[in-house]
């Protein structure tokens, strides 16, 4: 399976549908008095849509990746423009200054702090649009927040929600390559800290509200943080059955019993991280390709009708299932 126009021109149509909805909204936002009690598009005029904030930034991303990959299809014309009237100054500097508040410290940390790099990294990529310029002081501040956040966080996050700490340096550290080489570089000695010494890897996943595998996103993170040849080892020693398809739920698609449900809906949202990884890793194990390539397209399979239809996944999913349909690109 790969990205066609006109599953690009499907993608979107939903997330130009939902970027711009503000309600149904989860804030993540700590009231200090009665003054505090605002709308979602007073606090955060910019990132406002699709049912929280981290949702929206991940939102956009599909949009730009989409206008920049297919330039000539219809939806291009009404991503540009709802862009310019979105991520201008103005809007852009509330964000900023959002963070400022007291209690923001840790507003999104870490999942939305990733995904607002790797939009940045995007933005950059469109040079007839100032979408760049102007996302970038609110980029350079989530990347200090990670440069001091890395100095006090231990141990890592290994849970299969947004406080993943892998999921989030993947996307950074690619950001950090280009605007950020000592983050980069804090990133990658951080991985290996924490993950060097990673063996036999039991895989006790999914969790009943996960959208993100906690083996595969460090295998995904290991991937970025170490040289070819050396991952490669390491995955042989973190994975040491894999050519027997074990663990097996590495291998299986999850059940979602409940679109409906927020959390349930999480789990369509895993298979398509895991068949990002999954494809990404098979190209640094050449041995493994046909085994990720088929797993990755069973988990495909498993979400890609449910991309849309309710919204407590339409509002996310798309972004999920563009991330793997890009590395076969």
């Amino acid at each position: 399976m790969e990205l066609t126009e006109d599953i690009a021109r499907n993608f979107a149509r939903i997330a130009l549908g939902h970027v711009a909805q503000e309600y149904p909204h989860k804030l993540d936002h700590v009231m200090s008095g009665d003054e505090d009690v605002l709308p979602p598009r007073v606090l955060h005029p910019a990132f406002f849509g699709s049912f929280d904030w981290h949702s929206c930034v991940h939102g956009w991303w599909t949009l730009l990746t989409l206008r920049r990959l297919y330039p000539d299809m219809p939806e291009a014309a009404q991503i540009a423009e709802l862009a310019e009237g979105t991520l201008n100054e103005e809007k852009l500097a509330a964000e900023l200054a959002y963070l400022d508040r007291p209690g923001s410290a840790g507003f999104e940390r870490p999942y939305g702090w990733g995904w607002l790099l790797y939009l940045h990294l995007e933005a950059v990529r469109h040079g007839d649009q100032q979408w760049g310029v102007r996302l970038e002081p609110l980029a350079r501040a989530f990347a200090e927040r990670f440069e001091r956040y890395l100095r006090i966080l231990t141990y890592p996050i290994r849970v299969g929600t947004h406080f993943n700490s892998s999921f989030a340096l993947t996307l950074a550290v690619e950001w950090a390559d280009k605007f950020d080489p000592p983050l980069a570089n804090t990133i990658r000695e951080t991985a290996q800290r924490w993950f060097a010494e990673d063996r036999g890897c039991q895989a006790w996943e999914p969790g009943g509200d996960e959208f993100l595998s906690s083996a595969l996103s460090e295998a995904l993170l290991m991937k970025r943080s170490l040289e070819p040849n050396a991952f490669s080892t390491w995955f042989a020693n973190f994975l040491p059955e894999m050519s027997d398809g074990q663990p097996a739920t590495l291998f299986t698609p999850a059940t979602v019993s409940d679109r409906s449900d927020g959390k349930v809906a999480h789990l369509d949202g895993l298979n398509f991280s895991r068949a990002w990884a999954w494809r990404e890793i098979g190209q640094a194990v050449p041995k493994h390709r046909d085994l990720t390539e088929q797993t990755a397209q069973a988990h495909l399979n498993a979400a890609m009708a449910h991309v849309s239809g309710d919204y407590m996944g339409e509002h996310w999913l798309a972004s999920f299932a563009l991330l793997a349909l890009l590395v076969a690109k």
